[in-house]
């Protein structure tokens, strides 16, 4: 690091402690064996990436047939796994496209409830493999772990899986965001969401130099290796964002970073836990950082032969624990 470099971070010193510093030590050394449960797990979520991606491809108001094929594909995984689907209507462009969301109750304080979401549409003109088939597959095998769990050791509060439309959000305002709309609902209702992951992006890793970038100052302070998975929230959520960081650092064996952004970081809400920022709830990006490390995301070459579906099913593994704590009293 060069001489400017080390008197900048320096001064710089208080910011990083608020919203850098992250409890815990991020994983080192060789990634795990998997055994047969993250076998079949790297196996689901190739195939849901596949199927999304190649089977479907873009997923978009631009081509409504293909959206209208990828929500058909997710409501009946949820079906499958024995759950009734709500269907929250979402209309741009003259165009109707569902929030879908399914619910697995808690068994101590129901009323509490943990969102996890994902959005599964496309820019037009890219399959999105990675933004977001990625978080999509994510979401379903997630949901597939706590739906499977007995009733001896289901969660204490209720966990909400949500498939968000529109996160892309071409233009209109914000109720046709479908997490803008689901969250907006939320509060009208005064549900009590106790917190929000949005799985956003998780398949692409590299262990090159300098694959790994950041606004400035934020490039002070992180790795410039892009194999990590990324912990994004807000300045107001802070113990929520370092709990979670915490916990997948607890299990995970895959690298980790976190950040409670100030709100001058306009990239920290670029998905749709921004959502609910807008509306007094936590919320937290789980992210491969996109375009941080991924020039290729909004192209038609987001394709899923650039995914590390082993560092993948490392993060989703992590993000089980992440969700059980948050589910947890």
């Amino acid at each position: 690091m060069s001489f400017k470099k080390t008197i900048l971070k320096f001064l710089l010193y208080p910011l990083a402690y608020r919203f850098v510093k992250m409890p815990g030590q991020s994983y080192r050394g060789r990634l795990p064996s998997f055994g047969r449960p993250q076998e079949l797990l790297r196996n689901r979520l190739t195939e849901h990436v596949e199927a999304l991606a190649v089977g479907v491809g873009e997923r978009s108001v631009g081509n409504y047939a293909g959206m209208l094929k990828a929500i058909e594909y997710i409501e009946r995984e949820f079906r499958a796994l024995g759950l009734e689907v709500e269907r929250q209507n979402i209309e741009f462009d003259g165009k109707v496209m569902p929030n879908l969301i399914v619910e697995i109750k808690g068994k101590k304080r129901p009323e509490e409830i943990v969102v996890i979401g994902a959005h599964y549409d496309t820019v037009n003109n890219t399959p999105g493999a990675d933004d977001n088939g990625t978080g999509v597959a994510a979401l379903l095998e997630l949901c597939r772990v706590f739906c499977r769990r007995s009733t001896a050791n289901a969660n204490d509060r209720t966990i909400r899986f949500v498939a968000f439309a529109n996160e892309e959000h071409p233009g209109g305002d914000w109720d046709t965001m479908g997490s803008y709309a689901y969250a907006k609902r939320c509060r009208e209702r005064n549900e009590n969401i106790v917190g929000m992951l949005s799985l956003e992006m998780l398949g692409v890793y590299s262990t090159e130099p300098n694959s790994q970038h950041y606004p400035s100052p934020f490039n002070l302070f992180y790795p410039t290796v892009a194999n990590f998975l990324a912990f994004v929230g807000n300045a107001k959520g802070r113990t929520f964002v370092r709990r979670c960081v915490e916990t997948f650092r607890k299990h995970a064996g895959l690298p980790s970073e976190g950040v409670a952004a100030p709100s001058f970081v306009k990239d920290a809400g670029r998905s749709d836990h921004w959502s609910f920022w807008q509306h007094g709830y936590n919320g937290v990006m789980v992210t491969d950082t996109s375009n941080f490390r991924y020039p290729l995301y909004h192209t038609p070459k987001d394709t899923i032969d650039r995914l590390d579906f082993t560092r993948m099913t490392l993060a989703v593994d992590g993000i089980m624990y992440v969700i059980e704590d948050m589910a947890t009293l």
